[in-house]
């Protein structure tokens, strides 16, 4: 066994945790009916490098107070269908009676000043220093949890397992804000095969490369507070959520409204990707949460273009097992430039679940709001 194999193996086990926190108040949405929409025109090219900028202003005015009209805008959505047909679902947010002042409205409007921490410096993009990744290889890796969760778009990106149906990923990997991609027309999801499962001789299994299985996507889920057009896009509302023709049988991982870094496992997070710089590979990767908003994750873990969409992991507390679990708590996106009096800083960058996100993302997964609650 690799050094560097045992390193991982070490970060994988448990870690001694402080106590934990009560679970977030969730919001929940009450959707209206779908309103059908033109067929779209799948002009859009893929886009899996997304960078973004951000300056003092940008970061001003997420502080202000987000509007209840706003709030129901962005979160109403998009659903594209297998046949290329669309329909649009407005939603009413419902305020919980013991909702901190302010009320549901006011989720967005909280925004979490940037904690900063030291830099390190950026020797290229998306990759600081020593490259930290992880090649994940062999049947007891590939297919054991939580490398088994991650899986390929077609359209190029990565995305993660959170149902027997369902996939988690991030936006611009279908939609570039104006139309969707033309790869969404047929979009298919990849599942990895071990050679060793798809018939290959025991001698040949370390030269031979995974194979993958694909299965296609019934029905797309995207957020309006992505779609607005390429010049209003903002890595707030980066994701996506793709079901499947069929369940599958692998394991998945459960989601959770993402807690404060000072409350994961290590202050760390995880995700597995397919990045571009090694096809055919998962690669997994760690790091600490360098600075955070209530939307972003600011981060420095080292990735290329492909590992968009890959699910952002940490450990939480679980309230029904009574236990310390991984869980989804955010989606990779990209890479974004802070201007912060008058100096530039870069950083990897995950879409934060937040509760409002959460309450979305549950109803797409259950088709109700009965079943949606913070587990």
């Amino acid at each position: 066994m690799t050094p560097h194999l045992t390193h991982l193996l070490l970060l994988l086990l448990p870690l001694a945790l402080s106590s934990p926190h009560p679970p977030a108040r969730l919001p929940k949405l009450l959707p209206h009916a779908p309103t059908p929409l033109l067929r779209s025109s799948f002009s859009a090219r893929a886009l899996l490098d997304l960078t973004t900028r951000c300056n003092s202003s940008c970061l001003q005015g997420r502080e202000q107070e987000v509007q209840e009209e706003q709030l129901t805008e962005k979160l109403a959505f998009e659903t594209l269908y297998a046949d290329g047909s669309r329909t649009l679902t407005t939603v009413d947010v419902e305020e919980e009676e013991e909702e901190p002042e302010g009320g549901v409205a006011a989720h967005l409007a909280r925004r979490a000043p940037l904690r900063r921490r030291p830099r390190s410096r950026r020797v290229r993009r998306q990759i600081y220093g020593a490259d930290g990744r992880f090649n994940i290889q062999g049947d007891n890796f590939l297919l054991d949890y939580p490398f088994s969760t991650a899986v390929r778009i077609s359209t190029g990106c990565t995305g993660v397992l959170v149902s027997r149906q369902h996939v988690l990923t991030a936006a611009h990997c279908v939609h570039d804000g104006k139309d969707y991609v033309k790869g969404a027309r047929k979009l298919r999801v990849g599942f990895l095969i071990p050679p060793s499962i798809n018939g290959t001789e025991g001698g040949l299994r370390s030269a031979k490369k995974p194979l993958v299985r694909w299965a296609r996507v019934k029905r797309t889920r995207v957020p309006k507070g992505w779609i607005q057009g390429p010049q209003e896009v903002s890595m707030d509302f980066d994701y996506a959520l793709l079901e499947l023709r069929w369940p599958h049988r692998r394991p998945f991982m459960r989601l959770s409204v993402a807690p404060s870094s000072e409350d994961l496992a290590g202050k760390r997070i995880h995700f597995s990707g397919f990045d571009s710089d090694r096809s055919g590979e998962l690669v997994y990767r760690f790091c600490p949460v360098e600075e955070e908003s209530s939307d972003l994750i600011y981060q420095h873990c080292d990735a290329r273009p492909g590992a968009s969409g890959s699910g952002v992991y940490g450990r939480v507390w679980d309230n029904s097992l009574e236990r310390w679990e991984r869980k989804v708590i955010g989606i990779f996106s990209g890479h974004q430039w802070l201007e912060i009096d008058g100096e530039n800083r870069d950083y990897n960058v995950a879409v934060r679940i937040t509760p409002l996100k959460f309450a979305q993302i549950c109803y797409w997964l259950h088709g109700n709001r009965l079943d949606c609650s913070q587990e």
